[in-house]
């Protein structure tokens, strides 16, 4: 019987939107086994100079629950060959805006030499945390009567 196929689909998953969960589904039909990789808030602030809104234990429960998700794995380490090296994914998973990037063709090399294949999904233009997060300044720094006359 051959080994089941592991796929592993990183993300902030921060402000969970349909992007997200599109990426997970796709994912899902291209493995046996999905392995979500829910990046921790260290992590994030290394990477990107700003924690997330939902701290990693409620990013964590919330990606657990989605029925396509095998596994969840909270992501602690910057290199994702060091995350490979621990779970040994056959497949790693990747929003579509990374392909042909300097970044992307950087991951495609290093996970080739250890035999993993990146495939890439469409991006959800439409939906992002960082639009999400820009409502949400929006709203919280708009006059509280203002706020008030858009909730009748």
């Amino acid at each position: 019987m051959p080994r089941p196929v592991v796929g592993y689909a990183p993300g902030a998953y921060d402000l969970f939107h349909v992007g997200h969960l599109n990426i997970l589904k796709h994912a899902k039909q291209h493995c046996d086994v999905l392995i979500a990789g829910v990046v921790s808030d260290e992590m994030l602030e290394l990477a990107r100079g700003r924690r997330p809104v939902v701290p990693l234990a409620e990013r964590l429960e919330i990606v657990s629950h989605i029925s396509f998700v095998d596994r969840v794995h909270a992501e602690t380490v910057p290199d994702k060959l060091d995350t490979w090296a621990e779970l040994r994914f056959d497949r790693f998973f990747k929003g579509d805006d990374w392909r042909g990037t300097p970044k992307g063709a950087a991951l495609e090399r290093r996970f080739a030499e250890v035999g993993v294949e990146v495939v890439y999904f469409p991006y959800t233009m439409h939906t992002s945390s960082t639009a999400l997060r820009r409502a949400l300044a929006l709203l919280e720094s708009a006059p509280l009567d203002a706020a008030r006359s858009t909730e009748a």
